[in-house]
């Protein structure tokens, strides 16, 4: 039976608390690593989109590994979606559960959620959990993120929370079904048993930890760093001078209706409950795969809040408590089943941006100018020369916001996603592609006193046979806008080149054939500029167009360099 700490916080050392913090987020750490280091294939091990986390036995976030904000928060609904279903007092050593299904807690079907309780001398104490967005999860097109999905049943296999090893013994039939519905089943189950290894080394640790502190002074730390978290973020809340601040922005289209924009409208209200987040004004729930449910609405939110309070508060669930929502049923923020999901990613990017945007004005040294709120990504999938199937993506990154003092980085994945730009030999070992030209593309940063951080231009050739490709792109018609006089980011363009020298535009998202000889051009957004660029130091303008940054047209019009 879960049994709660002994209660006793007033009479626990605050140097073994702050040693305990400290060791939990270095476990949560080590599980990530294993993870990461375990994977088989390149959107983890290269492009590390995974995490890992600690949970309480009452479904709070104890402690989180330095990953993926997006899987972070999400994993929060999917544990506690678990602990309805399999109660902590039904559970036993060498358990693992499953899930993937949005509308039961998750957030798209590639992302898969293991859960596994860690016992104590026979008792559970905590539980560790893992999430992997992995290659190819079934469905219309190779990667499992067709922007074409009209309805979830389109986008590839939904696992409802089940068991997936039972005491140590795996659930065959169930990883019998997996591999029989996936692209790439020995690469899903080499990243699932990557994801195992990761909450395994989670459990190990924190059951040694029990054992040389005692379970029950463990618990009580546990009580204690949640509440000292609460406590701390409300009072960081309370220096916000208290009212409603909102902000409106717009994604480019839904897949379906390529000239339908989609609005976004957030009411952000600090009061003395917190902060309440009201969406009332968004847009309804789309025909494409860009609907975002509940727990990734959230999760925007939870990354917000940790981005406007001081970064020093240990982050858990105590974070979390002050966080109202209010998401409109039937909206692109909460839509109604069966909607199509598996591009979130984008609409979460934008609640973040919105959420953050209404804060710039009140919080000008905390919140930059608005980042490019795009992460483009790229799905490949056919057969090599010797017959093997394949599937490789790529999450390509574009500009961060200016700051007050400091320009915004290039290149850079922000907000609520955290992975990396993956090497350009890791796509040409996995796919039959060349990569041509990959570089910061010029001008493409928003000008200001201080810079906005600039998008990439890659361009891409498809070596052999027909390549099934999905583009899943943003700010292809709505720029990050400019604050205090800055302008906004360079917006971005993709293009398709035929091999009989056709050129095809993309309109932000596509899902289309492409065949040998074809290439892809691509230029991700820009981040906004802050600032009248007229101001900008001569020497950063120089320097920027010695780095081949700013050219010397818009360094002399834009900027106003004289010489």
């Amino acid at each position: 039976m879960a049994r709660k700490g002994n209660g006793d916080s007033q009479s626990l050392d605050p140097v073994t608390v702050e040693v305990v913090r400290n060791k939990l987020d270095g476990i949560a750490n080590e599980m990530e690593m294993t993870l990461l280091k375990s994977s088989f294939s390149p959107i983890v091990k290269e492009g590390m989109d995974a995490s890992a986390s600690l949970f309480t036995l009452q479904g709070e976030t104890l402690a989180q590994a330095i990953a993926v904000p997006i899987h972070l928060a999400t994993l929060i609904p999917i544990v506690k979606t678990l602990l309805q279903l399999f109660p902590v007092d039904t559970m036993r050593d060498g358990d693992v559960y499953i899930m993937n299904d949005p509308y039961l807690g998750g957030t798209h079907l590639p992302d898969i959620a293991l859960v596994a309780p860690i016992f104590h001398r026979g008792r559970p104490i905590a539980l560790s959990a893992t999430m992997t967005h992995h290659q190819d999860v079934g469905g219309l097109s190779p990667g499992s993120v067709p922007t074409n999905a009209t309805e979830i049943f389109q986008e590839g296999l939904r696992i409802p929370p089940l068991k997936f090893r039972d005491a140590g013994k795996m659930n065959e039939t169930l990883v019998a079904m997996i591999r029989q519905n996936v692209r790439l089943p020995d690469t899903i189950m080499g990243d699932l048993n990557a994801q195992i290894a990761g909450c395994t080394v989670g459990a190990r640790r924190l059951a040694d930890l029990a054992e040389s502190l005692g379970e029950n002074q463990l618990l009580a730390i546990f009580e204690t760093l949640l509440d000292r978290s609460e406590a701390m973020t409300r009072k960081a809340l309370a220096q916000i001078p208290r009212g409603t601040y909102r902000y409106v922005d717009y994604m480019d289209n839904d897949g379906i209706e390529l000239d339908k924009r989609i609005k976004f409208e957030v009411a952000v209200t600090v009061d003395d409950d917190g902060l309440l987040v009201d969406f009332t004004g968004t847009s309804p729930q789309v025909r494409g795969p860009f609907n975002c449910v509940p727990s990734g609405s959230r999760a925007a939110a939870y990354f917000s809040i940790r981005a406007i309070t001081d970064p020093s508060i240990p982050t858990n669930g105590g974070c979390f408590r002050p966080v109202r929502l209010k998401l409109p049923e039937g909206s692109v923020v909460n839509p109604r089943e069966p909607a199509p999901v598996n591009s979130r990613t984008s609409t979460i990017k934008r609640v973040t941006g919105c959420i953050l945007g209404a804060f710039q004005e009140v919080l000008p040294d905390r919140v930059p100018a608005p980042n490019s709120g795009e992460l483009l990504i790229l799905m490949f999938g056919g057969t090599r020369r010797d017959g093997s199937r394949f599937v490789c993506g790529e999450m390509v990154a574009s500009g961060s916001g200016a700051g007050r003092k400091k320009d915004g980085i290039d290149v850079v994945e922000t907000d609520a996603t955290n992975c990396m730009n993956q090497p350009v030999e890791a796509l040409e070992m996995d796919a039959p592609i060349r990569v041509h030209r990959t570089g910061v593309w010029q001008d493409s940063g928003g000008p200001g006193s201080t810079r906005g951080g600039l998008g990439i231009v890659r361009e891409v050739e498809v070596l052999h046979g027909e390549v099934s490709f999905t583009h899943r792109g943003e700010r292809h018609f709505t720029a990050a806008r400019g604050v205090a006089g800055g302008q906004s980011g360079a917006m971005a363009s993709s293009t398709i080149t035929r091999l009989d020298g056709r050129k095809e535009e993309i309109p932000s998202k596509l899902v289309t054939t492409l065949k040998q000889g074809d290439r892809v051009l691509i230029h991700t957004a820009g981040g906004a500029g802050q600032g009248d660029p007229k101001k900008r130091d001569r020497d950063k303008v120089r320097r920027d167009v010695a780095d081949g940054k700013v050219s010397a047209k818009a360094a002399r019009e834009v900027y106003g360099l004289a010489d």
